[in-house]
C-alpha cells in the first residue's frame, strides 16, 4: 500500500478544512473512498464535480480504480474553478 498526499483546492480545501492530508491507498479509487469515509457530506458532493492529478498527471477519463498510486506520491482534488 503506497502513503500518498491528497492536496486539496478551492471548493474542496473548504469541504474537507484542510489543504491536504495523508492516506495509504493502492489506487485513486481507494485513496477517494477514504476521503469520503473521513469527510462525509460536504466534500463526497464536491468531489463527484471534480478532476484529478496523481503526481502531476491529469486523470482525465480513466476508471480511478485503474490509476495506481505511488509510495511517497500526490494525488491533487481540483474542482471547476471559474476564470481562465
Amino acid at each position: 500500500m503506497a502513503k500518498v498526499t491528497v492536496r486539496y483546492w478551492a471548493a474542496a480545501k473548504a469541504a474537507a478544512g484542510v489543504a491536504e492530508e495523508s492516506y495509504e491507498a493502492v489506487t485513486l479509487a481507494d485513496a477517494l473512498d477514504a476521503v469520503r469515509e473521513r469527510h462525509p457530506g460536504e466534500l463526497t458532493r464536491v468531489l463527484r464535480r471534480c478532476s484529478f492529478l496523481v503526481d502531476s498527471d491529469p486523470v482525465g477519463t480513466r476508471a480511478h480504480e485503474t490509476v495506481r498510486l505511488a509510495d511517497g506520491g500526490t494525488v491533487e482534488v481540483l474542482p471547476p474553478f471559474a476564470g481562465g
